[in-house]
């Protein structure tokens, strides 16, 4: 196994003096580098060691023995070169430069910077120097005015001193080119994309520039009034990002006495390299919620029969039901618009939130006690009269490692059965099936920084500008280096933008388009004849499968050219490195485990697997999926993916656990669903952090499944949705009010520390699972997480070595078989795979159409995704100031011949419907979409995307279409 990231180079030393210090450096070092590796400080300004140097402020400069001083961040050391760095005349000329900058700041007193995080890089060189702007005999220039038009970032442009910090910022480390310069001589500004307001540029709010900003020229705005101060009057907690499987690194500077989060950083680690997006900078503070849940609620007995409790769960729509017999969430834009629910006008609740005034007065406050005794009593009474099956569980992949192998337990081993799961199945579950067919493991065989060793990136059925956006930084950067990167995917998204090839598939193409690849591959001699003989099986049944792909036939089914499928095989197959990374428009499909075959199939064939900027990476969407998941949360695996079914494994488990295990597989997400409208199916649930009731297909017959539960208990942080039909709502903490490890997408175990204290009497998730465990009769004495974690690696060989306190600030790659001393294995597979013969199984796939395709009268196709600014249901964004500012608003995206044959103007309220329901929302002409095809977020529970989609499953990983549906546009005549 393979531990390499970045590229190494042999270059030849040059030896210099600095300061009288011999110093012996690469040749190529500047100045600048080899004076910090003497332990000489020389001031800066423009640079930092993160961007290109530049050379712009000259704060810098240092004494080489030439006509004139020379910038010491971007001159290269010579051989023999003497370098002096502060003689008199250099610590003149810094001053000089100091006062010179100085004159047109703002007072001290009323600097953006100085007067919050403290921390103007001018002014502390000012008080160096001696200089300052109320004594300086410099004219003051100032009117270059101010820009507020971003809810988070303020920007002073008299602050501003020209230094290009944001401009490489936004460029070198997160590849967004939206800041510039405009103006000339004195006028001159940072300008964003042509001179827009900030708020109203391309801008992404990733606060990159913020945290490059050396002055007051680009800086933080308070965020819910909690007013931001130096870090020195902060307490600062190094903990991790709660949102994507990127699981970037960050700072929270938090309030003690407010009991408030003030500021979020980015901080160093092999992964995120201090970079972070706009949820993990500015999305925290739905955490401080007044909607937050802080006591146990039982449901009234005026509340039975049990059922949805507000209007829009019910699907209260008028006369606009869909065909599917349930009526579709109406949007009015999610602003305070009135709309008509079965005659009457009502006014929706800002940001599209659970109507607590509607839903709270069916339920009663209770202590602790009581509501666990419930709990405890009633699934304790559907298990014995219904046996195993007649429980199941709903784990979250927000949880932590421990909470998920804590949950996993209780059901297995608490109530003999196996049918727990949780989101993975509503995105990467088919991805997991293939991979762990095809290389006996489900996680990821490189991780995304290793981008940086590829010549040739596919990246596929995935926007991870949007969601991935730091990983997306670093594919960007490989890009300018010179990777070439192929995009596949039907919407021409920003990634398209950055690609030297965008496919542009039909959707549900995929295996037609892989194999066409496969067959040019094969057909131009360019496998990998070697790698195939060793370390594959099964090629031969693979290559004449595919040869009934020729591009010919692929482009016909695509759509894609047959000179761009040629080319791009060519590219492939040419490439000395390439890599795959794959989103949930692979996965989320009735083919999913199928395109997943093709990918594992394709990188096989020419040998991209076990080698430096090689391999096969499925993105990761929540922060813990791949956690949850290695941890057991998943009902045909054991943690570490042993499966259940083996009599082997399951006594291993069940001396470890002492008691009797079920020896069959349980249902999954969708199956349980379909179980509990079956007189014998589940009748009681445990639903930990999910909200099926917008997150499963078919909403409608979602809402059927949760109203025939005999009893279910929600353990949440808000009232959501599906908590509407609970029996007990447990208030349960966020991620910021815990301690607990995490795994990313990257194979990558990361302590994330507790922040606040959870509001009221709200509780540690695990302490909840515990305290329920013993009163089902289970004899749990967990003290700590970190007991916990101890107990999960000694059953999970993978895991194996890891331990709490060796994980440190930046977490650990596992598998790692030194952890005290390395960061981990970054690419598997280098010898052998996972599986038990040790070769990589081909499994050959055939083209099939999805389960419903377009027609007359549903002549549109329908895709779901997320957007940059939002998560999953949202109901942690949309409760989140700035994220629900800059996306507030539900919408459909159309190619603009398919909005103009239908009347459409972009912001008009139209109809959407499918043969299960009908949502309203607003139009948004987009010419990132398909002809065809239509785009909608699933965030937005006033326009409830899930309503419209199919819950056909993939047979193998039991994953939903969500990519693929037939649905209908309508105009409805009114401006939004």
């Amino acid at each position: 196994m393979t531990a390499v990231q970045e590229p190494v180079a042999t270059t030849r030393t040059v030896t210099a003096e600095i300061d009288g210090r011999t110093v012996t450096v690469p040749e190529g070092t500047t100045i600048y580098d080899a004076a910090r590796q003497a332990g000489v400080d020389i001031p800066v300004l423009c640079h930092d060691e993160r961007y290109d140097p530049v050379g712009v402020c000259r704060m810098c400069v240092v004494d080489t023995g030439g006509r004139a001083f020379a910038a010491a961040c971007v001159r290269p050391c010579e051989d023999g070169m003497e370098v002096k760095t502060s003689t008199p005349e250099l610590e003149r000329n810094r001053a000089t430069l100091t006062e010179l900058l100085l004159s047109d700041q703002p007072p001290r007193a009323e600097d953006p910077k100085q007067t919050t995080t403290g921390d103007n890089l001018l002014l502390a060189l000012a008080d160096r120097y001696g200089v300052a702007r109320e004594t300086t005999e410099l004219p003051c220039g100032s009117g270059r005015g101010t820009d507020a038009s971003n809810p988070v970032i303020a920007v002073d442009h008299d602050a501003c001193i020209l230094c290009d910090r944001c401009v490489r910022a936004c460029d070198d480390i997160q590849g967004n080119d939206v800041i510039g310069r405009s103006g000339k001589g004195y006028a001159t500004r940072i300008a964003f994309d042509l001179n827009d307001p900030m708020g109203a540029s391309s801008c992404v709010t990733c606060g990159e520039c913020v945290q490059a900003c050396p002055t007051g020229a680009i800086t933080n705005k308070a965020i819910n009034d909690v007013p931001i101060r130096p870090r020195e009057e902060l307490d600062s907690v190094h903990t991790v990002c709660p949102y994507c499987g990127v699981g970037c690194a960050l700072t929270y500077h938090v309030d003690r006495e407010r009991g408030a989060i003030v500021f979020a950083e980015g901080r160093d680690q092999p992964g995120s390299q201090s970079r972070l997006c706009v949820k993990g900078r500015y999305g925290w503070d739905y955490a401080a919620s007044p909607q937050r849940l802080t006591v146990p609620l039982i449901r009234k007995d005026s509340s039975y029969p049990k059922g949805p409790l507000s209007a829009d769960v019910r699907g209260d729509a008028g006369n606009d039901r869909g065909r599917g017999g349930g009526g579709g969430n109406r949007s009015g834009g999610g602003r305070g618009e009135p709309l008509s629910r079965n005659g009457r006008d009502r006014t929706r609740k800002p940001g599209g939130l659970v109507d607590y005034d509607e839903v709270l007065p069916h339920f009663r406050e209770a202590t602790w006690e009581e509501a666990l005794d419930l709990v405890a009593t009633r699934l304790k009474e559907i298990h014995a009269r219904g046996g195993p099956g007649a429980i199941a569980g709903f784990g979250s992949a927000k949880c932590s490692n421990e909470e998920a192998y804590l949950f996993q337990k209780l059901i297995r081993a608490g109530f003999g059965t196996n049918n727990v799961d949780h989101c993975t199945r509503l995105c990467h579950a088919s991805s997991v099936a293939a991979l762990f067919e095809g290389v006996g493991s489900g996680a990821v065989s490189t991780t995304y920084g290793d981008v940086a060793n590829a010549d040739v990136v596919i990246i596929t059925g995935s926007n991870p500008t949007a969601n991935h956006p730091v990983a997306s930084s670093f594919f960007k950067q490989a890009r300018r280096r010179g990777t070439k990167i192929v995009y596949v995917d039907p919407r021409a998204s920003t990634v398209a933008e950055h690609a030297d090839y965008h496919c542009q598939v039909k959707p549900g193409t995929d295996v037609a388009f892989y194999n066409a690849l496969m067959h040019e591959v094969i057909r131009l001699g360019l496998i990998d004849r070697e790698f195939i003989a060793a370390r594959t099986s099964n090629y031969e049944e693979l290559a004449r499968t595919v040869a009934d792909y020729p591009p010919e036939r692929a482009a016909q089914i695509t759509g894609v050219d047959v000179d761009l499928i040629r080319e791009v095989a060519r590219v492939w197959g040419e490439a000395r490195a390439a890599v795959v990374y794959w989103g949930m428009g692979i996965s989320q499909h009735t083919t999913g485990t199928d395109n997943a075959r093709c990918l594992i199939a394709l990188c096989s064939i020419t040998g991209n697997v076990g080698r430096p900027g090689t391999g096969l990476h499925p993105l990761r969407g929540q922060n813990n999926v791949q956690g949850a998941s290695d941890a057991g949360l998943i009902p045909m695996f054991y943690p570490d993916y042993q499966g259940v079914d083996s009599g082997t494994t399951r006594r291993r488990f069940e001396e470890a656990w002492g008691t009797e295990l079920d020896p069959n597989r349980g249902l999954t997400v969708t199956e349980i669903i379909g179980s509990v409208l079956k007189p014998d199916g589940v009748r009681g649930m445990y639903m930990l952090g999910e909200n099926p009731f917008l997150s499963d297909p078919n909403i409608n017959k979602v809402r059927k499944a949760l109203a025939a539960l005999d009893f279910l208990v929600v353990q949440d942080i808000f009232l959501t949705e599906t908590a509407e039909f609970a029996d007990v709502v447990l208030p349960a903490s966020s991620y910021l009010e815990k301690e607990g490890t995490y795994t990313n997408t990257d194979r990558r175990v990361q302590l994330g520390r507790k922040v606040l204290d959870p509001p009221g009497q709200a509780r540690v998730d695990w302490e909840v699972i515990q305290d329920l465990a013993n009163r089902i009769g289970l004899d749990w004495s967990y003290s700590s997480p970190s007991e916990v974690f101890d107990e999960m690696v000694a059953l999970m060989p993978s895991y194996a070595n890891l331990r709490y306190d060796n994980l440190g600030l930046s977490g650990k790659l596992y598998p790692n078989a030194d952890p005290e001393h390395t960061d981990g294995t970054i690419v598997m597979f280098d010898e052998r795979f996972n599986t038990d013969d040790g070769l990589a199984h081909l499994v050959p796939a055939e083209w099939l159409p999805a389960k419903e395709l377009p027609d007359a009268e549903y002549p549109l196709v329908l895709n779901t995704g997320r957007l940059l600014e939002h998560w999953h249901t949202g109901s942690m964004t949309r409760r989140s100031f700035a994220l629900d500012t800059i996306s507030p608003v539900a919408e459909v995206y159309l190619h603009p011949k398919d909005a103009a044959d239908r009347g459409l103007a972009h912001g008009e309220l139209c109809r959407v419907r499918s043969r299960r329901g009908v949502i309203e929302l607003q139009v948004r002409i987009s010419h990132r979409e398909q002809l065809g095809n239509c785009f909608i977020p699933f965030h937005f529970r006033e326009a409830a995307a899930n309503l419209l989609t199919i819950d056909e499953i993939d047979p193998f990983g039991k994953i939903p279409e969500f990519k693929f549906c037939a649905v209908e546009v309508e105009p409805l005549g009114v401006r939004a």
